[in-house]
């Protein structure tokens, strides 16, 4: 009988341990970008006028607004934020192509594998995204474990929270191959708002670390 590979044991993971932990960790996420997305109307509880302050307008180029803003106590920490209106296009249109994915093709093009991992539930997905040799710094030879959760506001708005497992946890699920880095995704996805007839106002968030 041979031994166990060293900590396997120690990082091993119940599929409800993980569904249990990645809807603990959403709920935070879903929040921070329900906020980072408040326009200046004022719908979202607890977010007052006052949700678009610290953030500088970047662009605004054919209708979409492009800020960022500074995270935390440090400057390594910023939050980008685009906003953009789609017309005669519907919240479920919207999510449907929308994913993960395609949301890493926009972020680099040398994205060399995108595959799931495994559903744990009809709105719960784990991912693994990997970029090639010739990916933008932040991406290169990189490859990030994510988890990808939707979920519908009681006023409709559509939530799509993205984010980074734990290193320990994703080692469990999915050993790191090759030479390439794990890295971490803090934080994105997309908040769809419903507008009148088929329309919505579609806000993606991003915190990166630099």
């Amino acid at each position: 009988m041979t031994s166990p590979a060293p900590c396997s044991r120690s990082w091993s993971i119940s599929e409800d341990s993980l569904k249990r932990y990645v809807q603990f960790a959403s709920e935070s996420c879903i929040q921070e970008l329900l906020s980072a997305s408040d326009s200046n109307r004022d719908t979202r509880v607890g977010t007052g006028n006052n949700a678009n302050d610290g953030w500088k307008v970047l662009t605004l180029d054919n209708g979409v607004e492009i800020s960022k803003r500074r995270s935390g106590k440090t400057a390594s920490f910023h939050t980008f934020r685009s906003r953009w209106l789609l017309t005669s296009v519907s919240p479920q249109q919207f999510i449907t192509v929308a994913n993960a994915i395609d949301a890493a093709k926009q972020w680099d093009p040398d994205l060399v594998e995108a595959r799931y991992i495994k559903d744990l539930e009809d709105n719960l997905s784990i991912i693994r995204l990997k970029f090639g040799d010739n990916a933008k710094p932040l991406f290169r030879n990189r490859e990030f474990i994510v988890y990808e959760r939707r979920e519908t506001m009681e006023d409709g708005t559509l939530v799509v929270a993205v984010a980074s497992l734990p290193k320990e946890i994703a080692a469990g699920l999915q050993p790191k191959q090759n030479n390439a880095i794990r890295g971490l995704l803090l934080q994105s996805g997309w908040v769809v708002e419903k507008l009148k007839g088929d329309s919505c106002m579609v806000t993606y968030v991003v915190q990166v670390l630099y």
